[in-house]
């Protein structure tokens, strides 16, 4: 029984079978702003639906085969084949519609269906402002949901064009992949697309708000939309946006020299958006938190800046030219990531030219966490059905790939990169590819044998560590440097075998000068095998320091030698580069979490190092890490020194940081989230209601929310506070902290309905969930939360059987017992994983988040010894 499930055997069949040519969809959606038709629901439905008529035209390739053609829906009414009508039901059942003994050639087939809404963020979502009670629609379609909407052969390699006629309420648009047209009696026939696959086409439809302008170069004009709802327009940057998005087709059209693929690019923020942003052919949608209702620091608009042009590259890499097949994803997610990142560092007037810090400090520590799970996998994943890829949008897909890009950029120059990059788009544009496309390309263009590259550093797991092996004499001149290079053992559980890689890093040399540290000389080489002779420091006088991987260019741990990392250890804030103090930070970090620094040492090192600290992402980045280590990393019997060391250091530079600065707002926010005296929880309240200043301050909305929500955890604020906060708020981002910070109150009470309401009742959206689920795990609420442990293991198989992924995902994940760090909890899990059977995907989300409590208890007994 498939389910909703597609193997990666039966995807090949289908294409070997058939070629699609086009489709033709007609959705009736006058409905919406009631709900639809009342129905039965399913799977995430929100009970209402709507009639969709599909045609699709496609060519067979041998007479009398057999086929289906895949459908998730409550009802469907009629399925004719080429003229033939068939009993929906015997034909349709299991996600799918059987189609057989088809014609050689063409062949015409016409479904008409009930699909449902949805509130999961998965197919059609449907969602109502609670500011001017109108409903709003988006599709989310990657990686398998367009077939919830219409009847279509759901895998990336059977492309076709797709032609939308919609159906709306008086006065709402609806907006494509194609350019939006004048409706008549309120449908609105759009022209049909490019050939494109079915998961990045799109239909946005709702009363939403809109500005608009235009990118122009060499004659050309491409219209650009940005939309959101109107109650956040006042809220709304659009001439911040639009610049980004300029930027971003300057560069990607002269790195790619291929111009921008599709007639208009629309930037729709939609709510309850489960990911960042979806690079649907023209038609992105973006989560509209990037819609800042408050203050935010510099970081904020860097990753939303990001986001946008992570979106913008995938135009290209993504939708022009697409995977065959899922086990190819990383490629889409990871060359969309590196070019995004490399506009910011590169394009000519970018606000963020510091960007691979960023990457260094937030992608890279994802990528290295994730490759250290007994799930990890090498980045050319095998993907063998739609349950794999579902769990595989992960660090090593996104993160690591990206750096095995920066690396292979660095290893074949960035010239010849993106030659090759332009000779894959003019040889396979609106077509499929596989891995060896590419990697051919670049072969051409760099004159480099790419194939023992990619075995090593695509096909295998885990992460190398790199250490200097240095020796000097006397008078302190180098008279040996080697660079040693280990292949930890994979982690117990994960696939493969470890291996050594290749290489191209540099080393700096940096000295101290008038309490800088600055860099000195920089050494490019290639590193292989297991020692790497370095005879260019060979007779120079030892540096202060010498960082090995300076500039990130590869992906790999890296650790220094004793000298260093004593100069490193007090200065760490010297650096006069922004890069160099990432990687050392980076590399503290990694010890911490190896259990190789005890925790409160990387507390002392922060503390000493982070007010010399220029870069806001990097500031925010050890707040999150010094927290966590406290939460889960610290000795249970001298966490709450820790805690009260790091909350008091937090209020000092707080008080101590320029008014109005976004240090000052982080720091605001990383007092607010850890504040647990007295008097401090005083300080909260009294910067709520006003008796309290910090100069430059402004508490606003979001902050407020912040605030407000430390306080129900500590025990300070009641329903009446919280119910007070949202009168102020009626929003739906009031809603979802309110939702949050009522589960956070330390009461049985709050527990049981923030619990009842997540796992035992399925009728909450995704944003509430995701809210209620963040509330409800208090790192200070260890003892009221255990209980929930027992309840969890017995819940989850059930929650995973009946829910739909994304919220089945936030379930499983959110509600392990990952405060509960200890051998119990492993015990516990164990059984679980003995006894429950689970899927391939619900083992891989288990044994990841007992891999979190594994790395905690050893975290906590180093900790513990120092």
């Amino acid at each position: 029984m498939p389910g909703t499930n597609l193997t990666r055997d039966e995807a090949q069949e289908r294409a070997r079978l058939l070629t699609v040519d086009a489709y033709e969809i007609d959705l009736d959606l006058s409905g919406a702003q009631e709900g639809g038709a009342s129905g039965p629901g399913e799977d995430g439905s929100t009970g209402g639906t709507y009639r969709s008529v599909t045609t699709v035209r496609f060519d067979v390739a041998e007479a009398g085969a057999d086929s289906f053609i895949d459908l998730v829906a409550p009802a469907v009414h009629e399925v004719v084949l080429n003229g033939e009508a068939l009993d929906p039901g015997a034909v349709f059942k299991d996600s799918r519609i059987a189609l057989a003994g088809l014609r050689a050639g063409r062949n015409e087939l016409t479904v008409v269906a009930d699909c449902a809404y949805t509130n999961t963020g998965e197919g059609l979502h449907r969602f109502v402002d609670p500011v001017d009670q109108q409903a709003y629609l988006y599709t989310q379609f990657e990686v398998p949901d367009a077939r919830r909407v219409f009847a279509s052969f759901e895998q990336p390699d059977l492309k076709a064009t797709f032609q939308f006629t919609v159906k709306a309420p008086e006065g709402w648009t609806v907006i494509s992949n194609s350019p939006t047209p004048e409706p008549s009696d309120n449908i609105w026939r759009f022209e049909p697309t490019p050939r494109i696959s079915t998961y990045i086409t799109a239909l946005i439809v709702g009363p939403y708000h809109s500005v608009h302008s235009t990118y122009e170069k060499d004659g050309r004009t491409v219209p650009l939309g940005i939309y959101c709802r109107p109650s956040l327009a006042e809220h709304l940057d659009a001439d911040e946006i639009f610049a980004v998005t300029r930027q971003g087709f300057e560069w990607f059209q002269e790195k790619f020299d291929y111009a921008y693929p599709f007639a208009k690019y629309d930037q729709l923020f939609v709510p309850e958006f489960n990911a960042g942003a979806m690079e649907n052919a023209g038609a992105v949608t973006i989560r509209d938190q990037y819609v800042f209702r408050s203050k935010v620091t510099d970081a904020a608009y860097e990753v939303r800046a990001e986001t946008i042009l992570h979106e913008l590259a995938h135009m290209w890499f993504g939708d022009l030219v697409t995977m065959e097949w899922w086990n190819d994803l990383w490629l889409n997610e990871s060359f969309a990531t590196y070019t995004s990142i490399a506009c910011q560092a590169y394009a000519p007037g970018s606000k963020w030219p510091h960007s691979w810090t960023t990457f260094a400090n937030s992608m890279k520590t994802w990528a290295y966490r994730q490759d250290q799970l007994p799930s990890t996998h090498p980045i050319m994943a095998e993907i063998n059905d739609l349950d794999d890829v579902l769990v595989n949008f992960d660090g090593i897909t996104y993160a690591k790939g990206a750096s095995v890009l920066k690396q292979l950029v660095a290893y074949v120059g960035m010239d010849e990169f993106f030659q090759g990059v332009q000779a894959y788009f003019k040889a396979h544009a609106y077509k499929n590819t596989r891995l060896s496309d590419l990697l051919g390309a670049l072969e051409e263009t760099s004159g480099r044998d790419l194939k023992t590259w990619s075995k090593k550093w695509l096909e295998t797991a885990g992460i190398n560590i790199l250490r200097p092996e240095i020796e000097v004499d006397g008078a302190g001149v180098i008279t040996s440097f080697a660079v040693k290079q280990e292949a930890p053992a994979l982690p117990a559980g994960a696939k493969g075998e470890p291996v050594l890689r290749p290489h191209r890093i540099a080393i700096g040399a940096y000295e101290l000068q008038d309490g800088k540290l600055v860099r000195t000389e920089r050494i490019e080489l290639d590193v292989d095998g297991a020692l790497t002779a370095v005879p260019q420091l060979v007779g120079k006088q030892r540096p202060a320091v010498l960082l090995l991987n300076d500039d990130d260019l590869s992906y790999a741990k890296v650790r220094m030698d004793e000298e260093s990392l004593k100069v490193v250890t007090e200065h760490l804030g010297d650096f006069t580069e922004s890069l160099p103090r990432a990687l050392s930070w980076a590399s503290a970090w990694d010890m911490t979490r190896d259990a190789e620094l005890p925790a409160r040492d990387y507390l002392s090192l922060v503390l000493s190092g982070i007010g010399k600290e220029s870069d806001i992402g990097v500031v925010q980045s050890l707040h999150r890490q010094v927290k966590l280590a406290l939460d889960l990393y610290a000795a249970p019997d001298w966490r709450e020194t820790g805690l009260a060391t790091w909350t008091a250091t937090a209020l000092e530079q707080l008080r101590a940081a320029e008014p109005g600065s976004d240090h000052q707002l982080a720091w605001a926010r990383a007092f607010g989230a850890s504040a647990r005296t007295d008097a401090q929880l005083d300080l909260l309240q009294g910067l709520l209601d006003g008796t309290e200043e910090i100069s430059g301050l402004a508490v606003d909305t979001e902050l407020r929310w912040g605030l407000l929500q430390r306080l129900a955890a500590a025990g300070r604020a009641d329903e009446k506070a919280i119910a007070a906060e949202l009168d102020r708020d009626k929003t739906s981002a009031g809603e979802r902290h309110a939702a949050t910070a009522r589960a956070a109150r330390p009461t049985a009470e709050a527990k049981a309905e923030a619990w009842a309401s997540v796992v035992e009742s399925d009728k909450l959206p995704n944003s509430l969930q995701e809210a209620v689920i963040g509330g409800f795990v208090q790192p200070d609420q260890r003892e009221l939360l255990a209980p929930y442990t027992a309840k969890y293991f017995a819940a989850v198989k059930d929650i995973w059987n009946s829910r739909s992924h994304e919220m089945a995902q936030q379930i499983v994940v959110g509600h392990y017992p990952a405060l509960q760090v200890s051998q119990e909890t492993l015990d516990a899990t164990d059984a679980w994983l003995a006894s429950a059977e689970p899927t391939p995907a619900l083992r891989r989300l288990m044994t990841e988040s007992r891999a979190g409590i594994e790395r905690a208890l050893k975290a906590q007994q180093a900790d513990a010894a120092a």
